[in-house]
């Protein structure tokens, strides 16, 4: 998979790819990130990138003809992602659905963000929430992330994919280590058996539980079978 990120700040970008998984991930040829600096498509000595807002209002825009320069420079592209608080919500069947193309772009913006003609340049607008934050280069690697550990060998478990949060629309069951006890707070005493399939059932009854409790908007879509169905409504009448 090769990854393109437009950004006007590299250097926030670049050493988050040094690190961990993804450094891993590089070195093996399994993923290759290119971070394009979009100041280099600028205007004029001063290498100029945004402008004020047509109607007025705070804050500066990033030019149109700036963006798509630099856009145009890395394609051809499976996708050309713009990263935005107003795009669709980006979830694991989405990742999932990157994970297998070959080139993903990332436009990442700043200020009050792109001209809105970008958008016409682009073939997904993509939210990672209901929120805005400084700049897009955290949503553009949360998009890196996401799809990066789902293709094969940048995680050493395949098994963990099928396990994760969202894979059936559900939240994943909670996690436990050594030591059994800490601070007056115990294991599960199941999960210190040994006996494979009761453990298999009570992490399927808990990640029901958890999802119940604190995603249960998640359960109008989720894939549950038969037994899961009789288990949601033992635990809503448990309360």
């Amino acid at each position: 998979m090769r990854y393109t990120i437009l950004t006007l700040f590299p250097g926030l970008v670049r050493p988050w790819l040094s690190e961990s998984l993804l450094k891993k991930a590089l070195e093996k040829g399994l993923i290759a990130v290119e971070v394009v600096d979009l100041r280099a498509f600028g205007l004029g000595r001063h290498r100029t990138v945004d402008d004020t807002p047509y109607g007025g209002g705070a804050g500066m825009v990033i030019r149109p003809d700036v963006a798509v320069a630099a856009l145009e420079s890395v394609l051809p592209a499976d996708e050309v992602i713009l990263l935005s608080p107003a795009g669709e919500p980006f979830t694991q069947a989405l990742a999932e659905e990157l994970a297998g193309k070959s080139h993903l772009v990332l436009l990442s913006g700043r200020y009050e963000g792109f001209d809105a003609r970008v958008e016409a340049f682009a073939t997904r607008v993509l939210s990672i929430g209901d929120y805005v934050l400084m700049g897009g280069e955290v949503a553009a690697l949360a998009v890196l992330e996401a799809t990066a550990r789902l293709i094969p060998g940048v995680i050493g478990d395949p098994q963990s994919h099928r396990e994760d949060s969202f894979v059936r629309g559900l939240l994943d069951y909670p996690q436990f280590t050594r030591p059994p006890e800490f601070r007056g707070l115990r294991v599960p005493e199941v999960l210190l058996t040994g006996h494979h399939q009761e453990v298999a059932r009570w992490r399927r009854k808990e990640a029901l539980r958890r999802t119940l409790l604190l995603r249960p908007e998640l359960l109008r879509e989720a894939r549950v079978g038969a037994l899961e169905v009789q288990w949601l409504a033992e635990l809503d009448r448990e309360g």
